[in-house]
Order: structure tokens, then sequence, then C-alpha cells
């Protein structure tokens, strides 16, 4: 036993990674990936889901049969040793200075288009966010599910809305043909969709919560993975109708853009409400996932505040050391006035690596269809460290010097089954 709270449903948890995954990303790239390919971005969804599902069958091969609140380190661990465990922890953990102060970033720009807010009003509300975070965090992970199951079903609505209201019909989408599309277009505009499903190993810490973690946490996987999807390829239906889309254009305009020509400027808030709140979830389950690793990796020093649990079966000290850690990190940044883009980028190397090291822990300790799976994905994560180039240097570096100072001889993992 964990210790921590079984409480999630089915339901809970494809909200919860259906938000995740859309998180920072719905308003924003599927308006990129029009720009970079047109009309044959329409066919690169597809093909990216087909391409990320061995990457999912294998975090849900893991999940169901090591469930941990551990994630990512726990399966590399199982595979490749306490030390290995440990500095997969650290490297998912230093997400923190930059993936967390990035994404709440990305979640004040909606008040910003809003209310035309400045610099520092729009600082007191990523202050807000994370407080808000926090408080929800001191409940059990049920919570969390439940809100965000909530936002879940506004992006959706928001989505169909926006297609009825437009009259868009599926004879209307204008499919290109296959021996037109061209595959430059279609690589660049796969390498810039893949961080949509970013979130796939931040989900996984939460595996253990489930009522029955065996059966419900990959069906809720692979649907959310599935229902993201969707959601993404309806808005780049609605963004090449509407051909809402520019150079001169900020990419996370492109959906309020499209509200405002729809329903009118009074309509333009709600849909700022629901994109801060997409961005919302999303820093809210990472969040969370980390401070559920903090918590698992204390277990080695049960004496550490640490390693307690709440009078509600939450990693409360845990949390109150990651929220600390993600205010610190966001006054700096906010003081050194670092662009946002410089952010994200060291933060998508960190993610593709940890992806990697979790399927070649697949490729060792599965067995039959999900150990194939895992050796798909493996293969698949060492093309996209090629895409990403020297951009993934910070990642690379991060690995070697947590590598270096990491003790040779830890305590083992214990494998459960």
């Amino acid at each position: 036993m964990s210790g921590l709270k079984q409480e999630l449903s089915l339901l809970q948890g494809v909200g919860l990674l259906s938000t995740s995954l859309l998180g920072t990303g719905v308003f924003a790239v599927p308006a990129l990936a029009a720009l970079v390919a047109g009309s044959d971005s329409l066919w690169a969804w597809p093909i990216l889901l087909i391409l990320v599902f061995p990457i999912a069958i294998a975090f849900a091969a893991l999940g169901r049969h090591f469930p941990s609140a551990g994630g990512a380190a726990h399966f590399v661990g199982l595979a490749f040793g306490p030390r290995m465990a440990k500095v997969t922890a650290w490297l998912f953990l230093s997400v923190i200075p930059v993936g967390l102060p990035a994404a709440l970033q990305i979640a004040v720009g909606f008040w910003q288009a809003a209310f035309g807010w400045g610099s520092n009003q729009l600082l007191l509300v990523e202050i807000a966010t994370l407080v808000v975070i926090w408080l929800l965090g001191l409940r059990s992970a049920g919570s969390s599910a439940n809100i965000q199951t909530l936002i879940a079903l506004l992006v959706i609505a928001l989505v169909v809305a926006i297609w009825l209201q437009g009259g868009i019909t599926p004879a209307q989408i204008a499919w290109p043909a296959i021996h037109d599309i061209s595959s430059t277009n279609m690589f660049h505009a796969l390498a810039v969709m893949f961080w949509c499903f970013v979130g796939l190993e931040a989900f996984a810490h939460l595996a253990t919560e489930f009522r029955n973690p065996e059966r419900d946490f990959p069906r809720a996987l692979l649907v959310g993975l599935t229902v993201a999807g969707a959601v993404y390829w309806g808005c780049t239906v609605a963004v090449l109708h509407f051909h809402a889309y520019s150079e001169d254009q900020a990419a996370a305009a492109s959906l309020p853009g499209i509200v405002v020509q729809l329903f009118g400027e009074h309509a333009l808030w709600v849909a700022c409400i629901i994109g801060y709140l997409a961005c919302f979830a999303s820093v809210n389950i990472y969040t969370q996932s980390f401070a559920r690793l903090v918590w698992s990796q204390a277990q080695q020093r049960p004496a550490s505040p640490l390693a307690k649990l709440s009078a509600g079966q939450v990693p409360v000290n845990a949390l109150n050391a990651v929220a600390v850690s993600c205010l610190s990190f966001t006054l700096l940044i906010h003081t050194l006035e670092l662009p946002l883009d410089m952010l994200l980028v060291y933060a998508n190397g960190i993610f593709v690596l940890i992806y990697l090291l979790c399927m070649l822990a697949g490729w060792r300790i599965l067995q039959g269809r999900s150990r194939l799976m895992a050796i798909v994905g493996s293969l698949l994560c060492l093309l996209l460290l090629v895409i990403i180039g020297w951009e993934s240097l910070y990642a690379l570096g991060m690995f070697a010097v947590i590598w270096l100072v990491m003790p040779r001889k830890l305590p083992a993992v214990v494998r459960k089954q």
C-alpha cells in the first residue's frame, strides 16, 4: 500500500489526463500546426496519435503492473536500479525551475488578453494561481479530478459551440489528398504537435490512487489520450475553416478570435476563462505529481517531514516544498525577465528524455505486446531527441550532472506486482 487515498474513478482519470494533455496547448498548437503545415495538419493529428499510442500503451502497462506514486522514477528503478531511479526523479524535478513558471506565464496570458494587464498585475495572478493550486492540493486527488473533469467538459463544449455556430460540417472539411501531402510540412507539424502529448509521465504518479489501478489506470490513459487528440483535431478544423492563423498573430489568440467573430466581443472573456482554466488544470496535475514524487522519494528516510502524510492521506509537506520552489523560481524569472520560449525549450527536452528512460525501462521489465510497444516508443523518443537537436542539451546536461553527484550505493527498489 502506498498510503495515499485510493478514490479515483475511470471518469475522473479521463478528466485528469485529458486536461493535462490539453492544458497550455489547446489554444495555441492548432494555429501553430496550421501555420507550418496548412491543411496537411488535418492528417498530422491522427498520424501523431498513432505514433504516440505505443508510448501510451507502454505507460499504461507500467502503471498497471507497477503502480506507484514514484511514477517514471519507480519504473526506471525497477529496470535499472535505485541510482537510476534517483537520477530520473531529480531529472523530473528539474522541470520545476523552468516548466511550471512557463506554464503559469501562458495561463495568465489569457488575463492579459481579456483585461490588458501589465507585467506586475500578471505576476500577482501567477501567485494567486499557485496559491489556489496549493489549496486544492491539500485535499485528495479526487478533488482535483472533479474540477479537471469539469474543465475538460468546458473545453469540449467550446469546440462544439464553435463548430455549431460556425456551420462546420464534415462535408466542409478540406482533407488534402494523400499524394498532395508535403512530407516536409508533415515533419515540421509533428515536431510542433508532439508537445500536446507531454503529460503521460505526470499522470503515471497518480496510478496508485485509482480505486482499481490495474483496470482503470490503463483505460483512463488511453481514453484520455483519444479525447485530447479529438479536441485538438476539432480545434485545427476550426482554425483552418476560419483561417485564424498568421505569422503576425499570436497563436494563442486564434480560438479567442474565432469566438469573437462568431459570438461578438462580449464572448471574449468566456474564451479567455476557458483557456486559463485549461492551463490551470495542466499546472495543477504537474504540481500534484511533483508532490507525490517528492513524497515517494522521501520514503527511504521515514523520519523526514517530506515522507509524512496528512490526516487526509495527502503529502502536504512535499506539496509545500514544491509550491515554495515554484513560487521562488517564478519570482526569479519575473525579475530576470527570461523569455517564455527559452523556458519551454528547456522543459521539453527533459520530458522527452524521461519518456525515453521509461520506454527503455518498459523494454526491460514488460512482456509480450507491451514490451513491443515500449521498444517502438524508445525508437520514437530517440527520433524526437534528434529532432530537438541542440535544444536537448539542457536535459542531457542535467542528466549528466545528476548522475555524477548521485551516490553510487542506494537502497534497492522493491518491485510491486
